[in-house]
């Protein structure tokens, strides 16, 4: 399955370049499986009842996830993040997708 990159830039300044349906993967399980991304640096994940969110960064660029409407989005901060890299955390969360 080829996981196709979104590019809404927020009005923050943000990228968000995946969603990932939240039914695939509760968030604590989420947070684990970042953490098996090669050279990822988790920074920190924040949660109540309603709302994930997750701050890693990755290849020198920050990122962060975050539950929207039952989904998890993914948030590139620096738009001119390059494709490659995003297609690498993509590629990394397509495995759960075709589980």
């Amino acid at each position: 399955m080829k996981v196709e990159l979104i590019n809404f830039i927020t009005p923050g300044g943000s990228r968000n370049f995946l969603d990932l349906p939240g039914h695939v993967i509760g968030g604590d399980d989420l947070y684990e499986y970042l953490g098996t991304l090669d050279g990822v640096e988790m920074k920190g994940a924040a949660a109540d009842f309603t709302e994930v969110w997750m701050d890693f960064s990755f290849r020198g660029y920050d990122f962060a996830i975050n539950t929207q409407l039952g989904d998890y989005w993914f948030f590139a901060e620096n738009p001119d993040c390059p494709e490659e890299i995003l297609l690498e955390v993509c590629d990394h969360f397509r495995q759960l997708l075709e589980k």
